[in-house]
Parts: C-alpha cells; sequence; structure tokens
C-alpha cells in the first residue's frame, strides 16, 4: 500500500499548466505515493496523451465517460485511492518539493490530526496566505470563511471512510469547505507555517468564473457551521469586532460605530460617546 493517494482531478486544462503541475508531483521529495488523475470528460485538449507522455508507473489514468462534476470526480478519486494518506491536488497548480515529505511528518506525529495543509503562494502576485494554525484558531476562523486551502492540504483517508464523509455536490463549488465543516466534529486541523504550495491565479479559476455560485454555496456552508457549533460560532462573534464611520455630506466625520463581540458603542464625531449598550441574547440556544 503506498503512503500517499495523489487526488488529481482534471477537466479542459491547459497543457503548460497541465504539465507544470504534474512534473511538481512526480518531483516530490517523498516518493512513495499513486498519482491518480481523473478527466472529467474534457472536450478540450488531449489530457490523456499529455499524463501518458509521462512514463511513471506510479500515474493511474481515468475517464469519467460524462462529465459529472468536481464533487463526483473527487469522490471517484477518493473511490480508487489506496493510500493511508490523501494529497488533493489541482490541474493547474504547483506542490514544491517537500510539501508532500513535511505534510505526511505531520500526520505521522500527530495521530489526533486528520487534515493538514500548508501556507501557499499565489502567482503571479507572489502574495502569500496568512492563515491560523493551531485547530482552535482554524476552527474559529471557519466561521468567517475558509482558513485551510484544500489543494494544498493532506488528509487522513481513515477520518473519511470512518466517518462517511464524501463531498457534497449540493455545496459545489464549495465542497471543500462543506467537506471541511464535516470534518470539525470528527478530527483537529492544523496549517503548517512553511510555504509549500503555489496557486496558480488565472482568469479560469473557478472563483472567478462561478463567482455567484460560490458565494451561495459558502453563505450555506455558513449556514450549517452556525447550527452544527453553536458554541464555537458565539465565541467567534465575541471575538470579532467592527467599526463604521457616518459622514455628513459625504466628508465631515459625524459617528462612529464600534461593534466588539455583544457591545456596541456610538461616539459623536469619532470621540465623544454618545451611547453604549450590550445584547445580551445568545444568537443560538444550546
Amino acid at each position: 500500500m503506498p503512503k500517499i493517494s495523489v487526488l488529481f482531478p482534471t477537466f479542459n486544462t491547459k497543457e503548460e499548466y497541465l504539465r507544470e503541475a504534474i512534473e511538481s508531483v512526480l518531483n516530490q521529495t517523498l516518493e512513495d505515493f499513486e498519482f491518480i488523475i481523473v478527466d472529467d470528460g474534457s472536450t478540450g485538449g488531449d489530457i490523456e496523451s499529455v499524463v501518458k507522455s509521462y512514463a511513471d508507473p506510479r500515474i493511474r489514468f481515468y475517464r469519467n465517460e460524462a462529465n459529472i462534476g468536481i464533487s463526483g470526480t473527487r469522490n471517484r478519486l477518493i473511490d480508487l485511492a489506496n493510500g493511508e494518506y490523501l494529497a488533493v491536488m489541482d490541474h493547474d497548480d504547483v506542490s514544491l518539493p517537500e510539501r508532500f515529505e513535511r505534510e505526511a511528518a505531520f500526520l505521522d506525529a500527530h495521530p489526533d490530526v486528520g487534515l493538514v495543509s500548508c501556507r501557499i503562494q499565489r502567482f503571479p502576485h507572489g502574495d502569500l496566505s496568512n492563515f491560523p494554525e493551531n485547530d482552535k484558531e482554524i476552527k474559529l476562523a471557519m466561521m468567517r470563511g475558509c482558513p485551510i486551502v484544500h489543494s494544498a492540504c493532506m488528509i487522513r483517508k481513515s477520518v473519511l471512510t470512518g466517518n462517511a464523509l464524501r463531498y457534497e455536490e449540493e455545496f459545489s463549488p464549495s465542497e471543500d469547505y462543506a467537506l471541511f465543516a464535516r470534518l470539525m466534529k470528527v478530527t483537529k486541523f492544523h496549517n503548517l507555517p512553511e510555504v509549500l504550495f503555489r496557486y496558480r491565479c488565472h482568469e479560469s479559476n473557478t472563483s472567478l468564473l462561478q463567482a455567484d455560485r460560490m458565494a451561495r454555496a459558502t453563505f450555506a456552508v455558513q449556514a450549517l457551521l452556525k447550527v452544527e457549533h453553536p458554541a464555537l460560532y458565539d465565541e467567534f462573534i465575541l471575538r470579532a469586532a467592527c467599526a463604521v464611520r457616518v459622514k455628513l455630506f459625504g466628508f465631515i466625520p459625524l459617528l462612529k460605530i464600534e461593534t466588539q463581540g455583544y457591545k456596541t458603542k456610538v461616539y459623536l464625531f469619532g470621540k465623544l460617546l454618545l451611547l453604549s449598550f450590550k445584547r445580551t441574547a445568545k444568537l443560538h440556544e444550546k
């Protein structure tokens, strides 16, 4: 049994991006993996020819006869996997050489952690992610958005199979965020502080092409989190802080409204305290 199964979905991928992604996997310092590639019925480019141009016995290629969507393809990849750990990898990104070695070593050393990811660099911009590292802070941040880079993560397969967890089509294209929301109850998370992954930003990113659908799916996941983790959500609200400024004629500072948790203060001209009140009712009842 291989240590790692690399789960790699493709769909109409540019050859340049595909080759760079595949080669970043084949060049990993940890070599004990199977490389499972499933093409979801691409209609552009010859994905199979590109994949089979690499004469590496670790590569296993499959093709969906019809397009079944990203959640169905990811689930098929899980079903095909034999490894102890599942390394998620998207078809246009780049894993740095030590990614698999560092993530697998962390899971080996921390059996209570079921999912580990890492810091990433977005390119060609060059900016770096800045997500929390430890389990508690990650789960608090989950109430606001997804603080784990899915395409850079490694998951303990037994945590998925032992809890009958799958990617859910109704949450696509935020199926990863939904999976993490389900995993919160059954395992711990961690983000490594090292940059081990490069996330490609381009005009065909799902976050751009399906922005409205992603926003609706993200809202649905957040609603799920509020219901399933009410105490954690209340703690998130108590920690949250924001300030709203109201200007007269668009430029004269009139009011500043500061909210910290359940406390709200209203200042005149940004300095004179006009009103202070505390909301005592819980947002959720246990």
